[in-house]
């Protein structure tokens, strides 16, 4: 890439920026506020994931500025620990995108449900709902269709819309109740566990940033750009998702926010009345309809990519010529979405899950840098990015998700014990791959 092509700093603010805002700032603020016993507490969570994600970000960038990769970072793991390690981790982390899908996939239906039923149907119902998208997506997608960039510019401009409209609220609504908070007598270890179960729910909204490994060496000036960029991008995250959570807290209320469903579309009725709630939810279940196709179209290739490096079976690089259409990782994709909410069904057993898997993919991948440091010396008078501040926020990192994965082992064990109990099987899964590829060789 010749550096006229290069990212510049703008380039990369708003790659960061778009990898990150997604849908769960219009649904995980209620399960941020549920946690926390206070609002300084809501509010310190928000503030310290933006900080965790600075560290993340900040980490990544020079993972793949030492080792760049396409196509995901599994190779990071396959390079730096056994390919067990690597096949294990890469494949909780296809679940856990499937798990997203169908969480993002009940946001949508939470909002659609006001405007079809009025009243809260009922998570089976809700589940139900949050099926059709995914089966709806997975069946264009066999017909070989592809995610136009119409739909992703209305789903961006879906996102940026609401965002800006949410905030706007914060000098049109006057809510006497946001000041009105519950208290009681918290110990220490309250405290704790509070803020480890409200960071469940931003870590989540959070989410994203990792991608940046696969930008280390396409950027002008790496050493300059890279830290600035993600400073710049993360900081703008965490001014919005602050300001949207303050909506949020000034129009409903902290203590009914903790119970609220549709929130976004609760503050905009306060702003335009009961049409105003019933377009907003229209609006924000299309921009979910636009994600879930995304995610249907980008996984399938993930396993298409890992397929042709040997690290899943054949099978994944099945393609229908004719249509172009990856239809055994597509069918297997869509299939684990709508397994997690078969057995789920609601959105904080989604949210659980998929963040105990993270969190073993965040702190094993940011792990890698402490090897790829010593591997690589040879570059750092290269002009690769070198993060300042080192050992300190890989550290801060892979704490926080160590923290992150305790809290939801004490919050929810049944979750945490499934998801190493997934973790477990796809590390036999690779050994019985491993040996019975071996005995048809023999």
């Amino acid at each position: 890439m010749t550096a006229k092509n290069k990212l510049g700093l703008f380039d990369l603010t708003m790659i960061v920026v778009g990898l990150v805002i997604g849908m769960g700032i219009f649904r995980t603020s209620a399960d941020a506020a549920k946690a926390a016993i206070t609002p300084l507490l809501f509010f310190g969570a928000w503030f310290a994931g933006g900080m965790i994600a600075l560290c993340g970000a900040l980490t990544y960038a020079e993972i793949g500025s030492r080792l760049p990769v396409t196509g995901g970072y599994y190779k990071v793991f396959a390079e730096c620990y056994h390919p067990s390690v690597a096949f294990s981790i890469n494949c909780i982390i296809l679940i856990s995108n499937a798990a997203s899908m169908s969480g993002v996939a009940l946001v949508g239906s939470e909002y659609i449900s006001q405007v079809i039923f009025h009243t809260d149907p009922g998570p089976t119902t809700r589940a139900l709902i949050a099926m059709v998208p995914i089966i709806l997506f997975y069946g264009v997608n066999l017909l070989g269709l592809r995610m136009s960039s119409t739909a992703q510019n209305i789903l961006m401009i879906i996102k940026i819309g609401m965002l800006v409209l949410l905030i706007s609220s914060i000098f049109f609504v006057d809510n006497a109740n946001a000041a009105t908070v519950t208290t009681g007598e918290f110990s220490a270890m309250d405290y704790i566990r509070s803020f480890g179960v409200a960071l469940i729910a931003v870590s989540f909204t959070y989410g994203g940033y990792q991608q940046t490994i696969n930008f280390g060496e396409d950027i002008k000036e790496p050493r300059r750009t890279i830290p600035r960029g993600i400073f710049i991008g993360i900081l703008l995250i965490i001014s919005l998702y602050l300001a949207v959570s303050y909506a949020y807290y000034n129009a409903i209320g902290f203590e009914q926010l903790k119970t609220s469903s549709g929130i976004a579309s609760v503050v905009v009725e306060k702003m335009f009345g009961p049409t105003g709630r019933m377009i907003a939810s229209i609006l924000l279940f299309i921009a979910v309809l636009a994600y879930v196709n995304v995610l249907l179209l980008s996984n399938p290739r993930v396993m298409y990519a890992m397929s042709k490096d040997g690290i899943l079976p054949a099978a994944f690089k099945k393609k229908d010529e004719k249509k172009d259409v990856l239809t055994v990782g597509l069918t297997a994709f869509a299939a684990i979405g709508i397994i997690v909410l078969f057995f789920a069904k609601s959105f904080n057993e989604i949210l659980g899950f998929t963040i105990f898997l993270d969190s073993i993919g965040m702190a094993s991948s940011a792990a890698t840098l402490f090897i790829l440091r010593k591997r690589t010396k040879h570059l750092d008078d290269k002009g690769i990015y070198k993060m300042k501040l080192y050992p300190l926020l890989p550290l801060i990192f892979i704490a926080a998700y160590i923290f992150v994965g305790i809290s939801i082992a004490v919050d929810t064990p049944n979750l945490a014990l499934i998801g190493t109990t997934v973790f477990a099987s796809f590390l036999l899964l690779y050994f019985v791959i491993v040996s019975y590829k071996k005995k048809t060789q023999l």
